[in-house]
C-alpha cells in the first residue's frame, strides 16, 4: 500500500527545504514530493492511504545517536523491544545503543544478538555501538574490523572514559582506517570519583560530594589534542560545560575533525533542580550551572554542537529509590527529548530547520547511517510533529520499561504524532490522527 502524507510543512535541511507539500511513499521509499498531489496523478496501481497533516511538520526520521537499551544483561531496566517502542513513541525512527551491557558489546556475538533482537522487535532501527576496549576496562582494544563487519556503526566505552591517552590514540587511528566514529565519554575519574552532583555552591549547600566541571574539560582537551595530532576524528558525547563548548568551538575553527552532542537535560535544567534531592536528576555528567546551560544553548545555536541525543539511561526503582549518594546515574529521555528540544525553537534559540539538522541529518552523517533526508528515492523514515500539541509528562504511560524521568508532571508543547519506519506506520497518536 502506498502512503500519501497531505498538506504538512516539510522541513528537510538536506535539501534546504521548508515548504508545504505532499509526500508520497511507495515500497518503503520516498517516491515523490509535490504540492497538492491527488490520486488521479498516482496511477501506479494498488491502494493508497491518505493522511491529512495540515498544521503538522513532516521531517526526516529522528535519529538518537546515544541510547542505553540495556539488553543483554539488564533486561529488568529495559529491553531492545521496549526501548525501540519508546523510541518510535518519541518520534525516533533509529537509535544507536551503547555497549555497556552485560556481557559488554565487545565482540561479534553480542553485536549479532542485538541486531537479531532489534529485527524481531520490528520497531525503530537499532544500530549497535561497540566497545572501544575489551570489557570497557580501557586496557586492550576490541577487534574493530570484526565488530564493523558484524554491524557496529561506531565505538564507545560510554559510561566509562578511556583513561589511557595511548590507548585513545590507538583507538582513533585504528577507527579512522575503518571510517568508524569514536564517541568519547570525557571524564577524569581522579577528579570525579565519589561525586554525586556538580561541584558548586548548590552541592555545598546540599551537603553532597561534587563533580568538578574540569573533570570533563580536561578529557575534552586531551581528545581534541590527540585528534589534532593524529589527523583523525573524535566525537564528544553529552557535552555539559561552558569550557568544553568553547574548546570544541575553537578546535573546529582550527580544522580539527571534532563533532559533539549534548542532551536535552543539559540545556533545560541546572544543578538547582537537585534541591529536592530527587535522584531522577542525578545524571553523568551532572547537571551544571546556569552559565554552562547557556553555553550549551549557544553551542547548539552557532553550530559548535552537532547533535542532540537523549542519553536515555533507564534504571529500575530499586536503583533510584535509595539515598542520593547511592543512586544510579541516569534518566530516561526517548519520550521527552523532542518536546524539550522544541522549547529551544519556541524560545528563539534555534530554528525548526536547525532542530531537524541536530536530531536527524547530523546524527546520520556522524554515524554514516541511512536517513536524515526525504530526498526522492531515500528510505521512508519519517517523523511527523505537531508543534502546538500540549501534553503533560506522565512516565506511567511511557513505553519504556523504566520510570526514572525528572520531568513528571511538566507541561510540554510539541509531540511526535506519527512515526514511519521504512514506509510502515509504527506509532500514531490517536488524539491527532484518529
Amino acid at each position: 500500500m502506498k502512503l500519501l502524507l497531505k498538506g504538512g510543512r516539510i522541513i528537510d535541511p538536506s535539501q534546504d527545504m521548508d515548504e508545504r507539500s505532499d509526500v508520497l511513499i511507495d515500497k518503503g521509499r520516498v517516491a515523490r514530493i509535490a504540492k497538492d498531489m491527488s490520486l488521479s496523478r498516482n496511477k501506479g496501481g494498488g491502494s493508497t492511504q491518505i493522511i491529512d497533516l495540515e498544521g503538522a511538520i513532516v521531517a526526516p526520521g529522528l535519529i538518537d545517536m546515544h541510547t542505553h537499551l540495556r539488553e543483554p544483561g539488564f533486561e529488568y531496566k529495559e529491553t531492545i523491544r521496549t526501548g525501540a517502542a519508546a523510541a518510535v513513541a518519541g518520534g525516533f525512527t533509529a537509535v544507536a545503543c551503547m555497549a555497556n551491557t552485560n556481557p559488554v558489546n565487545d565482540n561479534r556475538s553480542v553485536t549479532d544478538f542485538i541486531l537479531r533482537q532489534a529485527a524481531a522487535a520490528g520497531l525503530a532501527r537499532v544500530y549497535p555501538l561497540a566497545a572501544v576496549s575489551k570489557n570497557l576496562e580501557g586496557k586492550q582494544l576490541t577487534e574493530f574490523n570484526d565488530l564493523k563487519e558484524a554491524g557496529a556503526v561506531g565505538l564507545s566505552d560510554d559510561g566509562r572514559p578511556v583513561i589511557s591517552s595511548g590507548l585513545m590514540r590507538q583507538a582513533l587511528e585504528y577507527a579512522h582506517s575503518l571510517s568508524l566514529p569514536v564517541i568519547s565519554h570525557c571524564e577524569d575519574l581522579g577528579l570525579s570519583e565519589g561525586g554525586a552532583m556538580n561541584e558548586s555552591f548548590v552541592s555545598t549547600d546540599l551537603g553532597l560530594p561534587g563533580i568538578p566541571s574540569i573533570s570533563e574539560d580536561i578529557m575534552v582537551s586531551r581528545d581534541i589534542a590527540i585528534a589534532r595530532y593524529t589527523g583523525t576524528a573524535v566525537h564528544i558525547a553529552h557535552v555539559s560545560t561552558a569550557e568544553s563548548v568553547e574548546m570544541i568551538r575553537r578546535a573546529k575553527r582550527e580544522g580539527v575533525a571534532v563533532t559533539a552532542e549534548t542532551a536535552a537535560h543539559y540545556f533545560t535544567l541546572t544543578d538547582e533542580s537537585l534541591r529536592g534531592y530527587s535522584t531522577n536528576f542525578k545524571v553523568s555528567p551532572p547537571l551544571r550551572g546556569a552559565r554552562d546551560r547557556d553555553a550549551v544553548r549557544q553551542g547548539l545555536r552557532d553550530g559548535t554542537i552537532d547533535a542532540i541525543a537523549s542519553d536515555h539511561a533507564p534504571h529500575a526503582s530499586m536503583e533510584k529509590d535509595v539515598e542520593f549518594a547511592l543512586a544510579a546515574f541516569g534518566m530516561i529521555g526517548l519520550e521527552t527529548s523532542l518536546a524539550l528540544s522544541l522549547a529551544l525553537v519556541g524560545q528563539g534559540i534555534i530554528t525548526m530547520g536547525r532542530l531537524i539538522e541536530l536530531m536527524s541529518l547530523n546524527p546520520s552523517r556522524i554515524l554514516r547511517i541511512p536517513g536524515g533526508s526525504l530526498r526522492e528515492g531515500s528510505i521512508a523514515d519519517v517523523t511527523v510533529i505537531d508543534p502546538e500539541r500540549e501534553w503533560t509528562v506522565d512516565p506511567s504511560t511511557f513505553r519504556s520499561k523504566s520510570r526514572n524521568c525528572p520531568f513528571e508532571g511538566r507541561r510540554l508543547t510539541g509531540k511526535a504524532v506519527l512515526t514511519i519506519v521504512g514506509g510502515k506506520i509504527l506509532y500514531r497518536d490517536a488524539e491527532f490522527l484518529p
